[in-house]
This record gives structure tokens, sequence and C-alpha cells, in this order.
């Protein structure tokens, strides 16, 4: 036990942030604390830093606020440094705690200060540039670096991956993990503390509640306590109605007072369960269907070159009907100039970009969510679709989180985040079957984006969007798009798999030289096939053979991986109605087994093909 708080009791001026509550920090445990904007997360770090202390409790039996020893504590604050005219080198060596230049101290410091600073997109000679000279968002990235270089017993993160690129939230993500500081973070990148968090600490209604895991794992145990308590509530409700209905019948025959009088004191004995809080987000149970289904090929480009005066890069792909596919890469890359391409708004710089016959398209940019109107949200929707009623009008707009007194609010008054939600429950009420989405989660909470990700998980026609929220494309794409280097390579499964895929490969680059060496020697020794027999070889050349060499081992261990998984499931279903509990949770977790063992056949296939298909999409 690092730090514990029991019975405490934090407020901010007059507002109760937190009351009687309990908090603890075990060992080198990541811990992210989450909830809504204004709930108080800011001001529990704030103590957690001993900027602020708990109110004051007589009746409190405690000590409040307990450490294991005397702890280091580092914040990252809003306000990075005071002197902005001093140099970066300066504002992080005056930091280290060895000031001989020549200790041996001082030059490990100096290694560890360049590898973050590296890490976190710098170049090195940044590091003679004043402080000034750098923006807020580089000058709080700079502020990081310092917190971590310290070392200190626990790290307090507000926000931390905010002013970031994909690159250097990955390498936090890789620290943090290493990290042998405890650490408290707060952040709405979900996918960040899906990589880092150990436990989750959640702050509702002047509560702490602690759940161990990450954030998908938090959220599993929410959801599944939520419909524990939905049920308990309903079966008393059923059981209080059941009760009253007695009393009400036999209270007035004599016969059965006694029992009327004994079934109402048992009414009134009962606990009562208090009424469930419905979810923040609303979550489609039923499949969102197209008005048409449209064509079998729903886009088809070749050769096309994407962007605005000059080409940016250059792609050939087709997308069928039903497939949700994700784009990625960097800024600049041209995945913005190839959605508008694709959505018809920008001309093609050269090739071709067709939509196939009977493709109703509908797109969504930040600009989409641009609008203005003295309208209530309800009175706009239903002006969009007039042929709706009221009730119909206020089921759609609840499913987008505007019930009740939202669904009253002007759009004028609305935030972006609200404003998108509104376009998007347009845009699906009018039946697309292709879906075309820049960065559609910018603005949106998280209970928003969890809203949106069940509304495409249930969509049934085809999608393609942009986005740097890496846990919406997991929970969304189930095929990549990936820009770099000026090209555009095709992955066939869903986000896990390309994260799993990249850290293989950067695991085999020392192998790399090895393989080569082996892959040399099978070509030259089917250069030496004895002149008799080459007349077999005469029409593929030597990367041919070596290629259907590679591949048709592949090929095998797919096809091996493919037939024990038929194999169980066929057996499974012939044997379903005689088995167990006990043999049921053996039997998924050899189905879980096999399964995995099929996708990495899978994987590892493509990795080959990749190898001699370098510049193909599908």
């Amino acid at each position: 036990m690092l730090l514990k708080i029991q019975d405490g009791t934090l407020s901010a001026g007059s507002k109760t942030v937190l009351s009687h509550f309990d908090f603890e920090i075990r060992g080198k445990e990541k811990i992210a604390l989450i909830g809504k904007n204004g709930a108080g997360k800011t001001t529990f770090l704030r103590l957690l830093a001993g900027e602020l202390s708990l109110d004051r409790d007589d009746k409190r039996t405690s000590a409040g606020i307990t450490t294991s020893r005397k702890l280091t504590i580092g914040l990252l604050s809003q306000q990075a440094f005071e002197d902005l005219s001093i140099t970066v080198e300066q504002a992080l060596l005056d930091a280290c705690p060895c000031p001989d230049p020549f200790d041996r101290a001082r030059f490990d410091w100096e290694q560890e200060y360049d590898r973050i600073f590296t890490g976190f997109g710098f170049r090195r000679e940044d590091k003679k540039k004043q402080l000034m000279h750098f923006s807020g968002g580089e000058q709080t990235r700079i502020a990081l670096i310092r917190l971590l270089l310290l070392k200190p017993d626990l790290l307090l993160l507000d926000e931390p991956t905010n002013h970031l690129d994909l690159a250097a939230v990955e390498w936090l993500e890789e620290y943090l993990r290493s990290c042998p500081s405890a650490a408290v973070i707060v952040s709405h990148d979900r996918f960040f503390l899906d990589r880092t968090a150990d436990t989750v600490y959640e702050l509702s209604e002047q509560t702490l509640t602690r759940y161990p895991g990450n954030y998908t794992a938090c959220r599993t145990q929410k959801q599944k306590a939520l419909r524990l308590w939905k049920k308990a509530y309903a079966d008393q409700q059923e059981e209080k109605k059941r009760l009253e209905d007695l009393i009400e019948r036999f209270k007035h025959r004599p016969r059965k007072a006694a029992f009327a009088r004994s079934r109402k004191k048992l009414l009134e004995r009962m606990p009562a369960i208090p009424k469930p809080p419905e979810d923040e987000a609303h979550h489609f149970t039923e499949a969102i269907i197209p008005g048409s289904p449209g064509p079998k090929w729903v886009l088809e480009a070749e050769h096309l070159q994407v962007g605005y005066d000059h080409p940016l890069v250059e792609l050939s792909l087709r997308i069928r009907r039903g497939q949700k596919i994700g784009i990625i890469g960097p800024n600049g890359a041209g995945k913005t100039a190839f959605l508008k391409t694709a959505a018809g708004l920008l001309p093609p710089l050269k090739g071709k970009c067709l939509r196939g016959d009977g493709v109703v398209t509908a797109c969504f940019d930040q600009m989409s969510a641009a609008l203005s109107s003295d309208k209530t949200v309800t009175e706009h929707f239903h002006d969009c679709f007039p042929a709706l009623t009221e009730k119909e009008v206020r089921s759609i707009l609840g499913a987008f989180l505007f019930p009740g007194k939202d669904a009253c609010k002007k759009v004028r008054s609305l935030s972006g985040g609200e404003r998108a939600r509104l376009i998007l429950a347009e845009l699906f009420q009018s039946g697309p079957n292709f879906f075309l989405l820049d960065e559609p989660t910018n603005h949106m909470d998280i209970s928003a984006r969890e809203t949106l990700e069940s509304a495409f998980q249930a969509y049934t026609g085809t999608l393609l969007f942009v986005s740097h929220d890496r846990y919406f494309i997991r929970q969304t794409a189930e095929s990549l798009l990936i820009f770099e280097d000026s090209a555009v390579h095709y992955y066939p499964f869903g986000y896990d798999h390309y994260v799993e895929h990249c850290r293989k490969q950067a695991a085999s680059t020392d192998q790399a030289a090895r393989i080569q060496v082996e892959e040399q020697a099978l070509l030259s020794s089917l250069r030496n096939v004895p002149r008799a027999e080459r007349h077999r070889l005469r029409e593929l050349p030597d990367d041919q053979v070596f290629e259907d060499w590679k591949l048709g081992n592949a090929e095998e261990s797919v096809l091996q991986a493919r037939t024990a998984l038929e194999r169980f499931l066929s057996e499974k279903d012939e044997l379903r109605a005689w088995e167990d509990a006990a043999y049921q949770r053996v039997q998924e977790a050899e189905e879980q087994l096999l399964t995995q063992a099929y996708t990495d056949a899978c994987l590892h296939w493509y990795d080959q093909w990749r190898e001699f298909h370098p510049k193909e999409t599908g």
C-alpha cells in the first residue's frame, strides 16, 4: 500500500466533490480516474498532490490520508514554466539532482533526457531553443518530460495525451507500463487508458468506485452491475405490486384480515431498492438497415491520385458492400483528400473513382456540424423529417442523447459535440447505404462516443471513416486503410490485429539478417537445379518459385488451423445437448484457442503475401 484515504470528504469552495470516500494506491499501480467534466477529477489530483486537504470531520476515526513512507509526488500542471527565456536544456538540466557535469549519475540523466526528448517527437537541436519559441502544447510536453525525468514515487497526470501525436502517445504508453512510479491518470483517451491502467476509479455523484482492470474491463463490469440492478429493481416492483394486490383484496375480509396485515408488515419491512440510473450512453440492440442495400461493389478506384494542388497519394482499391473500413495515418498523408474524392466533393487529379449504381451516400465532417438555428432540436429534426410523429422524433433524438429537456434546447446553443450528434441522427434517419465520416468523434464526451460506436456496430451498410480515436477505430473498423510514406496499404483485419502485427514486426527486426541469408540460400539452390530438370521451371522465374514456396507453407498452416476449428465446431454442435456447464466452459476456452490459432495463421499468410505485393491494396 503506497497511499490510502479512508472515510474522506473533499470540497471545493461550497461544493462537495466527494463524500465519505475510500481510495488506495497499491505499489506501482497505474490508476485511471474517470468521470464527467466538472465532476472534480482535477480537484482530486490536487488533493493527492498536497495542494488541498480533506474536510475536517470530528467523527472520522481514521487518519484520513496515510502513506507507507515519505513520498515524492509529481503533478503535471497547466502553467508549466515561469521563466520562458531559458532554453529547454537549461529547464531540464536544472532539475537534475546531480550538479556535477562529470559525474556518472549526470551522464545517465542526460542519456535518459535525450531518449525521452526524442521519444516525444522533438529533434536534438531543439534543446538549444528558448521555451518562448515553443507553442503552449509543446511547453506542456516539455513539462511532462521534466516530470518523467524526476521519477517521483507518484505521477499525477491530467490529460497527458493532449498535444501529442500518435507516435508520441504510443511511446508514452510503453514508458508508463515500464515506469517504476505509481500513477493516477485523468484522460478521455480510452485506448490510452486501456493500454496503461491497472485499475479504474470512477468519480460520480460524490462517490468514488473502484474497478479492477482497464477501461474496457470497467465498462463491462458497470454494464453487468447495471443489468443486475435493473433486474433486482424490476423484481422488487413486481413483488410490491403482488403484495399490494393481496392486501387490497383481503383487508376487508374478516377471515383473511390477519393475512392481509402480515403482508402489509412484510411490505413495510422490505428494504427499498433505489431506482437504477439510466446508462449515459445509448446502446442500439437492433440492426440499423439502410433504405436500400445498394450494389455489391460500392466504390472502385483505379490508379487514383488525390490531393489539392498536387498529388498526395495514389491508390487502387475496391470497397465491397457491408465493409467497415477505418483510415489511419499521419496528418497531411491524404486521408481527408481521399475521403472527399470518394464522396464526390473533390475531383480526382488522375485516375478513376467510381461509385456503384444505387449507392446513397451520407457525408460528415467538422464543417457539417457548423449549423446554427433559432429552432429547438425537436423542431429542427421534425422539419427535416415531417412524416415522423412527435413520439418518433422524441424516440430518435433520445437514442442520440437528446432526452427530455435536452431536446428543447436551441440549436445555436448546442456545443460542438451536441451539434455533431444531431447531424449524425439526421444522416442515420435519411437511410444511406454508404457512410463517409471525417473525425466524427471530435468534441464528443465518452458517453456520446460509445453511443456512436454502438450505432455503427448495428449499422449494416458500408462505412468509410477517418479518425484519430483509436478506441473508436477498434470498436468500429473491421479493416484498415493505412496512409504512410506516400503510399496506401490495405489491412484486412481490425485495429487490435494491426497493433499486434506492428509489434511482431518490430520484435522480428533483429532476425531480419538471418532470415535474409536463409532466403538467399534457398534462391541459390533453386538456380542450381540440374539442367535436365530446368524445363519444369521455364515458365516460372526464381522469384515466382520462391513466392509460391513461402505462400504454400503459410497456406498449409491456414488450412490445418481451419480444419481443426471446423472439426471442433461440428463436434460441439452434435454434443451440445449432453454437455453440463463445466464442460461447456472448457469447450469455450478450447474454441478460443483454436480461433486464435486460425487468426494467427491468416495473419502470417498475409505478412508473407505483403512481402511480394507491397503496392497492392484490397
